[in-house]
């Protein structure tokens, strides 16, 4: 058992396993176990208690997960290996895509199962089990983004000229406010259940001087401005909720896409500053092996610069005006 500090934490929101649990099939009242033990076609299940809670880790150096301190489910310090990819159907004949994480003990014993499921699960519906991939596990779980557009953000180009978000690819040329034109590497897409931390938050239009709305992932952060001798703070779009310009919408799918740099930008979206961190470390399986080196590098990098406001500031009556003075009109 051990703790790895310093490294980049992930909080996922999972199942433990006894709250799925197989009602009909070869497994028929067990709970949710891994991958040697699952019987396709078996149907399962969610707990009318059951209820998603916070798993933190650490992202270790050689690849693998250790539970963090700061975490609601699972011992600190425990292994936490990615099992599985499972496919299951609803009831209702919808696909639910999700990881089977499983979490031993210093004696290499089973301590804990948990599920991740890409899309909501629901306590009226039953889920079929259709397939099970030991390899697809790290790379179902880079399907879970960090932040991110959704399908429609305009984005402005080198030129000046907006596009898209959806028609971006490696190679094109984007403004960036921090360092002018710079070159995209890579541009990914992903479909999830908008929910939790993949909801959507929607800045109303002429909110911060925007045209149209701007849709993003709630963990997107904007620039704020401060005074000359303060680093500039970047807020989440998430603490920017008042219920009247900017909103939170829950429910359905959404598709989210994510465009990567060398190095970490502020690019124009819908003409607000939008930070771009390097894509999160669980991604780093879903990209292509030909990127340079240094992107990887990046993938761990966390500037304290960059972090977001104090809570206090976050608070401020006028937070919404320093990003409205970011923003370009």
């Amino acid at each position: 058992m051990h703790l790895t500090i310093n490294s980049p934490v992930q909080s996922l929101l999972v199942y433990p396993a006894d709250a799925f649990t197989v009602i009909e099939g070869v497994n028929q009242g067990d709970a949710l176990s891994p991958a040697d033990d699952l019987v396709l076609d078996d149907v399962y299940r969610l707990h009318p208690s059951g209820e998603q809670d916070r798993l933190a880790m650490h992202l270790d150096h050689d690849g693998g997960f250790t539970v963090a301190l700061d975490t609601r489910l699972g011992q600190p310090g425990g292994t936490v290996h990615l099992d599985s990819a499972l496919s299951l159907v609803s009831s209702e004949g919808i696909s639910v895509d999700a990881v089977l994480l499983v979490e031993v003990d210093a004696a290499g014993l089973i301590a804990e199962i948990y599920l991740l499921p890409l899309t909501p699960l629901r306590t009226q519906s039953t889920y079929t089990l259709v397939g099970v991939n030991r390899r697809a596990a790290r790379e179902t779980l880079a399907r879970v983004p960090s932040i991110a557009f959704t399908r429609g953000t305009h984005i402005t180009l080198a030129t000046g000229a907006q596009a898209r978000i959806e028609t971006l690819r490696a190679g094109d040329r984007v403004l960036t406010r921090d360092q002018g034109p710079q070159q995209v590497l890579w541009a990914g897409r992903t479909t999830v259940g908008a929910v939790g931390d993949n909801s959507l938050v929607m800045i109303r239009s002429g909110a911060l001087n925007n045209e149209n709305d701007l849709i993003v992932s709630p963990n997107h952060r904007l620039a704020a401005p401060q005074r000359t001798d303060a680093p500039e703070a970047l807020v989440s779009a998430r603490h920017l909720i008042d219920g009247e310009s900017v909103f939170a919408i829950e429910g359905g799918r959404v598709e989210y896409y994510q465009i990567l740099f060398a190095r970490p930008h502020q690019v124009y979206a819908e003409g607000i500053a939008a930070d771009l961190l390097p894509i999160d470390p669980r991604v780093k399986p879903a990209l292509p092996h030909d990127l340079p080196d240094q992107v990887s590098l990046l993938l761990h990098a966390r500037n304290r610069r960059e972090q977001d406001m104090a809570q206090a500031l976050l608070h401020r009556p006028d937070a919404m005006d320093l990003l409205r003075r970011a923003a370009i009109g």
